[in-house]
């Protein structure tokens, strides 16, 4: 039994705690612990109400209590629910707080002495819980046992059991009420996560072997770090989303799913949720009026609750820099904030530290097979209650079925993976024809699957920063020449805002924000230190509905681009034409136009800010608009948009390049 400590509660003034590696020593009084009544063990049945009234905005956090005047009284028997005397224990010297225990608990170890008791000489937790709120917490989670005993397989399997309690009568103690559940023996998964051996200890304690992988569809063992915790991360996120949907068959929400009140056992090797002390029904007794429920029932919120408990779980075993409560602060406030979860890797890579112990391993694991790790993240904390996941969709999600399961992805899935892979090659930041051949063709292909071909659905997607990640027209940045005027150039960003809210405006304002450094001195400095500038380029747009047009006469009067792009088209249109990609198109042949959403430009405002002063300032923006597309320096000559979604913009140029962007935060700044 791994143990870290004890929570102690003011009225047990002679407890006192030795702390070392493995036990806490318990110096107890021994009157506390007298038995209360001479009648041995006898089951009992309970009959509980409870009329939880859940919070009606979609927080982290839930009120810890069950109900409001919730109550259990012992009239008949049941097999399942046992009711004992401190007398059938016998106490050990050793106090866990590994099973969640808090300020309100005193949580210790005792062995069964009831020699006709199936649990005779076996280890059990009992959780003396000293307050009103605490009782509570203990009773629903008997009341929870009597609703889940019908399939008590399951129950066993992934929650704590809970054995029965012990109640001292009103004459001796009226605030004392123990429950008495399993003794898993292991940390919590947030006290695994905080070991620095944590990887090599959790996979010997397991005992993970080759059947264990086959389980979640991988056929290898072993390998580099990134595989061995994917792998680990599969069979945990799979074992707790089967243990959350059981609940959810059962008409319950767990509403405390945190790494601490999880548990792992060595003796079952699965995943326990803890004792569901403040499990809900979905069907109370009293209705919410509130107004997050007019657009959605209870059921359908609590479960959302779940999901996104379950996401932020996810998060922090993968990407462990969020165990630390300042940047896991800061991903809840972007959220707060009205970002979209499927940005989160633009999020991440920019507030991570990349020179952290972890690296960026949870980064490479979320980026495997074509970012499925993003979007399974991004859909368990969806902005949006109806957009997150269900649990039996987490379970057939590509990230967590290994290569030997065969999975059909969904069309949202594959338009993220295309996606992805753009994004990947193009921070590899190796422009040779075959990368550029290749971020051309999947930008067809993405413009050939966009979800929102309509106007008024990219009204609402538009707005917000974007940064520029790629162009099909120019190599972006320094080349093979030797300026006479060096610039570096940083993040180019392109801000959209909507003029006004009303339903039927149309009009938009275009920023772009081209950050750069003007190298001042003959020869690079080590540190490419020199006078820091901005050039920003504002515009006004009108969106109307538009179509691009397909048609093989245009190689004839546009020609060929550097990049090869007609050539992109012509591959794409016999990629389009296979067996494979039939399926998932949404036309059966090649199309001769496709609906986009067209820009109307007007007039152009461009200036220019230096924090030093420099000598020739027109040399600078001349060096600056020869690494850039022109399109961001003259905002007019971008003519329509070709896809969007919640994270990737294309839009087409004048002379038939596309610009592909990233939404980018908007506390983000230019560098």
């Amino acid at each position: 039994m791994a143990l870290c400590g004890v929570f102690s509660t003011p009225n047990l003034p002679n407890l006192q705690v030795l702390r070392n590696s493995s036990i806490v020593g318990l110096k107890r009084n021994r009157s506390l612990w007298q038995p209360t009544s001479s009648i041995r063990a006898k089951p009992v049945k309970f009959r509980c109400s409870s009329s939880l009234k859940p919070s009606s905005s979609d927080v982290e956090e839930i009120d810890e209590d069950v109900g409001n005047g919730s109550s259990v009284s012992v009239d008949d028997g049941s097999a399942h629910v046992k009711q004992f005397m401190w007398s059938d224990f016998k106490i050990l010297d050793r106090v866990s707080i590994g099973h969640g225990g808090r300020a309100d608990e005193l949580v210790f170890e005792a062995i069964v002495q009831v020699p006709d008791s199936p649990l005779f000489n076996q280890g059990v937790v009992l959780r003396k819980l000293n307050t009103t709120r605490a009782q509570k917490r203990g009773r629903r989670a008997i009341e929870v046992l009597k609703k889940l005993v019908r399939r008590r397989l399951l129950y066993h399997s992934y929650s704590m059991q809970v054995h029965g309690y012990i109640s001292n009568t009103l004459s001796d103690d009226p605030y004392s009420f123990t429950l008495v559940h399993g003794c898993h023996g292991s940390f919590s998964i947030r006290h695994w996560l905080q070991q620095s051996d944590w990887l090599p200890t959790l996979e010997a304690t397991l005992a993970l072997d080759e059947e264990s992988f086959r389980r979640v569809g991988d056929d290898t063992t072993g390998g580099p770090a990134v595989s061995r915790q994917l792998r680990l991360i599969r069979i945990l996120m799979r074992d707790i989303l089967i243990g959350v949907n059981y609940l959810h068959s059962h008409g319950l929400a767990h509403t405390e799913l945190r790494l601490e009140n999880v548990h792992i056992s060595p003796v079952d090797r699965h995943i326990k949720v803890g004792i569901l002390g403040n499990a809900a029904d979905f069907y109370g007794d009293g209705a919410s009026t509130s107004s997050a429920y007019s657009t959605m029932d209870r059921r359908q919120m609590m479960i959302a609750f779940d999901m996104r408990c379950v996401g932020f779980m996810m998060a922090k075993m993968i990407l462990q820099e969020l165990m630390d409560p300042l940047i896991f602060a800061k991903l809840k406030s972007f959220l707060a904030k009205g970002n979209d979860p499927s940005s989160l890797r633009e999020f991440f890579v920019t507030t991570l530290n990349t020179n952290s112990e972890s690296g960026n391993t949870g980064v490479q694991i979320l980026d495997r097979n074509w970012g499925a790790g993003w979007h399974l993240l991004s859909s368990l904390i969806a902005t949006r209650p109806s957009k997150r996941i269900s649990c039996l969709d987490a379970l057939k999600h590509p990230f967590l079925c290994g290569p030997r399961w065969r999975v059909a992805p969904s069309m949202d899935i594959i338009r993220w993976g295309l996606g992805s892979t753009a994004v990947k090659i193009s921070e590899e930041y190796i422009y040779r024809m075959p990368q550029r051949q290749r971020l051309a063709h999947f930008i067809g292909l993405m413009e050939m699957l966009n979800p929102y071909p309509k106007p008024n659905y990219w009204l609402d997607l538009l707005p917000g920063r974007w940064r520029l990640l790629y162009s099909t027209g120019k190599h972006i940045g320094l080349t093979l020449r030797q300026p006479s005027t060096r610039a570096l150039i940083g993040n180019v960003h392109l801000t959209i805002t909507q003029a006004s809210e009303a339903a039927n405006n149309t009009s938009l304002s275009f920023t772009s924000d081209i950050g750069f450094t003007a190298i001042t001195t003959k020869d690079w400095p080590h540190n490419k230190t020199g006078a820091t500038g901005k050039l920003q380029t504002l515009s006004q747009f009108r969106l109307v509905a538009g179509k691009r047009l397909y048609l093989k006469e245009e190689k004839k009067n546009i020609g060929k681009f550097s990049m090869g792009e007609p050539d992109a088209e012509e591959g794409l249109a016999e990629k389009l034409e296979t067996q494979k990609w039939k399926k998932v198109v949404p036309f059966k042949k090649f199309p001769s136009s496709l609906p986009v959403a067209k820009l109307v430009s007007g007039e152009i405002e461009v200036t220019m800010s230096m924090n030093d002063r420099i000598e020739s300032p027109e040399n600078v923006i001349g060096e600056v608009r020869k690494q850039i597309p022109q399109e961001m320096f003259d905002l007019s000559k971008l003519v329509c948009g070709t896809y969007i979604d919640g994270r990737l913009l294309v839009l087409r140029c004048v002379n038939g390049s596309a610009l592909l962007f990233t939404r980018s935060s908007f506390n983000d700044k230019c560098m």
